[in-house]
């Protein structure tokens, strides 16, 4: 059982991957594991990114429950011209 967490764009660089698996729980709860995982670097973008969950915004934000076979995206702001 697990939840597909999807980075993106500084996101995925400061992990050093585009995806991971981790098993459910609180959308909090996964967040602070990927922190941990992934270092202050990541966390840093976190701090500032945009977290969805199967597409939407969680409706009960870190408290959300994920479950198996949820998608978490992690997508920080773009700049551009």
């Amino acid at each position: 059982m697990s939840v597909r967490l999807l980075l993106f764009a500084s996101a995925r660089e400061a992990a050093g991957r585009a995806a991971d698996e981790f098993p459910p729980s609180t959308l909090g709860e996964l967040l602070d594991g990927a922190r941990a995982r992934y270092g202050a670097p990541f966390a840093d973008v976190l701090d500032c990114a945009r977290v969805w969950l199967n597409g939407d915004e969680p409706s009960m934000g870190d408290e959300t429950f994920v479950n198996d076979g949820d998608e978490v995206a992690v997508i920080p702001p773009v700049s551009g011209g």
